[in-house]
């Protein structure tokens, strides 16, 4: 079966990059419904639209096709009490840009310096900035089930996330690392 919209791809990967440096390697492949749904960058969709399983490709995503151009406007520091303890560099918290924004507007953001009552957080995506090298290689390709293109995306092992729980109110939300 060739990969096209509403079919379910399984690919393994590496990323790194742009000079090669290896950032991350799938333990468990990526599972995704394949279509516009958002659900991987467009530009691994566009190199897999149309092969097949076994086909491996190495794709290079510059950064505004991929995580954005860093932005120092995503900085922010925040008093330390405004934040749970224990807090540790690398934590993560789900946030708004500003105390005014809305859910639409939620970001994660990441403690990158901790000093005596402050915490500085970083709302960028860690890989903003960069240009990336994806090397891919399709595992499986099969039939999106019904319930898979209502719901836009892969159920079963790989595909389905829970979505973060927690009060909309709260200006910071404690988010896993991933």
């Amino acid at each position: 079966m060739k990969i096209a919209k509403n079919t379910v791809v399984t690919v393994h990967y590496k990323l790194s990059d742009a000079q090669g440096n290896l950032i991350e390697e799938s333990q468990d492949p990526m599972v995704y419904l394949h279509g516009g749904y958002e659900n991987t960058l467009p530009k691994i969709e566009e190199a897999l639209d149309g092969k097949d399983a076994g086909f491996e490709t190495t794709i290079q995503v510059e950064p505004e096709d991929a995580f954005g151009e860093y932005d120092p406007d995503l900085i922010k520091i925040e008093p330390r009490n405004r934040l749970p303890e224990p807090i540790e560099v690398g934590m993560q918290f789900e946030g708004t840009p500003d105390s005014t924004g809305g859910a639409e507007d939620s970001l994660i953001f990441t403690v990158t310096d901790i000093a005596d009552d402050k915490v500085v957080l970083d709302g960028n995506h860690p890989l903003a900035g960069m240009a990336l090298r994806f090397t891919l290689n399709v595992a499986e390709v099969r039939a999106a089930s019904d319930e898979e293109i209502s719901h836009g995306h892969v159920h079963g092992p790989h595909g389905h996330h829970d979505e973060i729980e927690g009060d909309e109110d709260d200006h910071f939300r404690s988010h896993p690392l991933h």
